[in-house]
């Protein structure tokens, strides 16, 4: 899904560029304009591709979560519990002092792949912490 919109939007952004200078409004817009405008497109891209790249990985001593700009791992023994709750786009981490950390690589859309996903989760938590 992400490098389809970033396609489209890449797309949207070269097609408005070669527009430009052919636009009628009465504004003069130059070859740099055009730069600009593609230059915008390659970053909104490169901004949807980022959402892409979330991952989790976890063994028998923690978890480790790659997000969109945050990487972090955990030792089973610092999760209280790994939760999916209702009508949450992501599952996540629970943790002690009531925080949390987002797990955007088990998506709600997935269904029974998340499903699975959170189960796994779970049955390594419980076998590190004998919970």
């Amino acid at each position: 899904m992400c490098s389809t919109l970033a396609v489209l939007l890449l797309t949207a952004f070269v097609v408005v560029a070669v527009l430009l200078r052919s636009s009628h409004t009465g504004v003069v817009f130059e070859a740099s304009d055009q730069v600009a405008m593609i230059g915008i497109g390659v970053l909104l891209s490169f901004g949807t591709m980022l959402f892409a790249m979330a991952r989790v990985r976890a063994d028998a001593t923690g978890i480790e979560v790659r997000n969109v700009l945050a990487r972090r791992r955990f030792a089973w023994d610092e999760v209280l519990s790994v939760s999916f709750p209702d009508g949450a786009s992501w599952a996540r981490l629970e943790l002690p002092d009531d925080e949390y950390f987002s797990v955007m690589a088990i998506q709600a859309v997935d269904r029974e792949r998340a499903v699975l996903a959170v189960r796994a989760l779970r049955r390594l938590h419980r076998s590190a912490t004998g919970s």
